[in-house]
């Protein structure tokens, strides 16, 4: 997902990528501890997700606060 991906989406849908996002790093590191993952570059793929989503997130709030 892409930043201008994300910064389309509405703060619910937000929360629910973030979590859902959260969850799969999850499922990626306990697949990779028992060897059964084959890219491992998909735990810094999901950890730059989880960024760009915190990011968005923290522009929001920023914004609100300024208004």
């Amino acid at each position: 997902m892409e930043i201008d991906d994300i910064r389309a989406l509405i703060d619910v849908d937000l929360i629910e990528e973030l979590t859902q996002s959260r969850r799969s790093l999850m499922n990626l590191r306990f697949r990779a501890a028992t060897m059964q993952l084959s890219d491992v570059t998909e735990i810094s793929k999901a950890r730059k997700r989880i960024a760009r989503i915190n990011t968005v997130i923290k522009e929001r709030q920023l914004a609100k606060a300024d208004q």
